[in-house]
């Protein structure tokens, strides 16, 4: 008996619901990715087997191999706190306008006596122009900085604080520079702080890989 030949149809998929779905998890991803914050300059941190993130506010402090210091009050709630912590400490004299404007900028990287002047400058100085924020033993000004940081944070959790200060240090820059800013810190009775390092694999056969600790 002969088999009964099913005719063959064309099928059709209607690719709408999938593509609303695509543009919403896309609109979504957008929405939700937090951006990376900027970088004053590019710098080459030490490599290190710690994987634990940096919290989303940082007080970072970027050394370049030169030697230059840059400071990001990236806690946007406290900076114009700070700001004007400064401007009063220091006797800066800067304006409602100046201290506004100042709040704008993504870093400082300049000494306390230039930053007026900056300031009425119509466009920022680009960052490898800038020669830095002084940190050295005869004029710390880091200090100044820090005073500054604890004065606005006195009173909250100082372990929070600790976890927000971070240091981001090119591999290539000289211990002396790396101790003027630790001393910064030490005359501000602050003993705590982080170090941010380039991620690496622990290596195979090493303590740390033979006896990892608890929790990992």
């Amino acid at each position: 008996m002969p088999k009964v030949k099913i005719p063959r149809k064309s099928t059709t998929i209607d690719m709408t619901a999938m593509c609303d779905v695509a543009f919403l998890l896309l609109s979504f991803f957008i929405l939700a990715t937090k951006q990376k914050p900027p970088e004053v300059l590019s710098v080459t941190p030490p490599n290190s087997v710690s994987a634990k993130a940096a919290p989303e506010k940082s007080i970072l402090i970027t050394l370049t191999k030169e030697g230059k210091v840059f400071l990001m009050l990236g806690d946007e709630t406290k900076k114009g706190e700070i700001l004007s912590n400064v401007n009063l400490t220091k006797g800066l004299n800067l304006s409602a306008a100046e201290l506004a404007k100042w709040n704008k900028s993504p870093f400082i990287g300049l000494p306390l006596n230039q930053i007026k002047s900056s300031l009425a400058m119509a466009k920022e100085i680009p960052a490898n122009q800038l020669p830095g924020i002084p940190c050295d033993s005869a004029n710390n000004e880091m200090v100044d900085w820090m005073k500054s940081v604890t004065n606005v944070y006195a009173g909250s959790d100082q372990r929070q604080l600790q976890e927000m200060l971070l240091i981001k240090g090119d591999n290539a820059a000289l211990y002396p520079a790396f101790k003027n800013i630790k001393e910064s810190f030490k005359k501000n009775e602050i003993f705590k702080f982080r170090i941010v390092t380039n991620g690496e694999g622990v290596p195979v056969g090493s303590e740390l890989y033979l006896h990892p600790p608890k929790g990992n």
